[in-house]
């Protein structure tokens, strides 16, 4: 039950922002990086890692972890451990030039699941053979999600 509970609050964590984006377009869209540019003539982080995103991820974790007999506080760190690891992976992709929404099989998945992973760690008594199989989890469910989601219309991207 722990694995899959992990594995929930991890899909709904990272699909919240893209269901804030669905339901409310542009509105309250406000960049993580504000616009700003590094010296590589790239953002820091693009124009698609916004507060809301950062904020749905959050609210959304902790309504899950309740809904799961969780503490709610545990499920908003998931949430935001998870946007940690998204906004790490964008610039990490600036920095490589891949640009913003383009793929980076692994560098998309992997950051935005170790870190909430980790710290669910104590919460849901995982081993690390347990935080292993949920990354690897996450890792396929998100790709199949994602290609659902775009077919669905709901994703601007197959990935």
């Amino acid at each position: 039950m722990n694995l899959l509970a992990a594995l929930l609050l991890l899909v709904v964590a990272n699909g919240a922002p893209v269901a804030a984006w669905k339901l409310l377009g542009r509105h309250w869209s406000f960049p993580v990086d504000a616009g700003l540019q590094l010296a590589d003539g790239q953002r820091l982080l693009g124009p698609s890692k916004t507060w809301r995103g950062v904020g749905a991820a959050t609210i959304a974790g902790a309504a899950s972890a309740a809904l799961l007999g969780l503490p709610a506080a545990t499920g908003a760190l998931t949430g935001l451990l998870a946007m940690t690891g998204d906004l790490f992976s964008s610039f990490v992709k600036r920095r490589l030039g891949i640009p913003a929404s383009g793929m980076a099989l692994g560098l998309d998945q992997i950051p935005e699941s170790v870190l909430p992973v980790l710290a669910l760690r104590g919460p849901l008594a995982l081993t690390w053979s347990d935080v292993a199989v949920l990354v690897a989890a996450f890792s396929i469910t998100e790709l199949l999600l994602s290609r659902m989601l775009f077919l669905l219309n709901l994703r601007k991207q197959p990935y």
